[in-house]
C-alpha cells in the first residue's frame, strides 16, 4: 500500500471511530472508493443501516463499557498508573512540534486523535501508531471477540500500521496502581466516644 492510501485509510477510520454523531458517510465513501479497503465499508454499511440512537447505543456498548476495548491506547501499555500521565505528556509534547492542537478534553491517546495525526503529518505519526503496534493488536482481538463491526475497521487501520521492535509490550488486564491513594475521611468520628 502506497503512502497516500495509507494516509487516506487512517483518516476515513479517524473518523469512523469517533463516536458516531457527525459521521459523512458519503463523503467517508467516496474517500474509500480511492483506497483498497479491507474493513472500513463494513462499519460504514453498519452505521448507514442504523439509526443514531442504535449506532450510539453500539458505540457505547463497545469502548465504554470495557476497559479492554477503549480508544485510548496507553491504556493498554500503561494502565492506571503514574507512567500514563509521562507517556500523555510525551504524545502532547510531539504534537505540538508538529503544529497539532488537541481540542480541549480531547487526550492524546485517543486512537481517531492518533489516526489523525498520522494521516496529517505522515512519518511522525506512522512512528506514534507503530509504538501502539502491540495495543493495537489487543483492541482488535478484543472487538474480534465482541462481535462488533468496529474490529474490522480496526483490522484495516492494523494493516497500515509499521512494525517497530521497540515498542513497549502490553498486558492482558491492566495494571493499576495504588501508590499514595488516601484513604476516606468520613468527616465525623469514626470510634465510639467514652461515656463519662
Amino acid at each position: 500500500m502506497n503512502r497516500r492510501d495509507t494516509r487516506v485509510r487512517q483518516q476515513v477510520a479517524s473518523h469512523c471511530l469517533h463516536y458516531p454523531d457527525d459521521v459523512r458517510l458519503p463523503l467517508l465513501r467516496r474517500a474509500l472508493e480511492e483506497v483498497p479497503d479491507a474493513g472500513l465499508s463494513a462499519l460504514l454499511d453498519h452505521l448507514a443501516r442504523s439509526s443514531a440512537v442504535a449506532a450510539a447505543r453500539h458505540y457505547v456498548e463497545v469502548f465504554d463499557t470495557e476497559a479492554d476495548r477503549c480508544l485510548h491506547l496507553t491504556w493498554f501499555t500503561d494502565g492506571d498508573t503514574r507512567r500514563r500521565g509521562g507517556s500523555l505528556a510525551a504524545l502532547k509534547l510531539e504534537y505540538r512540534r508538529h503544529g497539532f492542537r488537541l481540542d480541549d478534553g480531547e487526550l492524546p491517546d485517543y486512537l481517531p486523535v492518533l489516526l489523525e495525526f498520522a494521516a496529517l503529518t505522515g512519518e511522525p505519526g506512522q512512528r506514534l501508531l507503530a509504538g501502539f503496534r502491540p495495543a493495537l493488536r489487543l483492541l482488535h482481538r478484543n472487538l474480534l471477540a465482541a462481535g462488533t463491526p468496529y474490529a474490522a475497521a480496526v483490522g484495516s487501520v492494523l494493516a497500515t500500521v509499521p512494525v517497530r521492535d521497540d515498542v513497549r509490550p502490553v498486558t492482558v488486564g491492566a495494571p493499576v496502581e495504588q501508590v499514595g491513594v488516601e484513604p476516606v475521611l468520613l468527616g465525623y468520628p469514626t470510634l465510639p466516644e467514652r461515656t463519662r
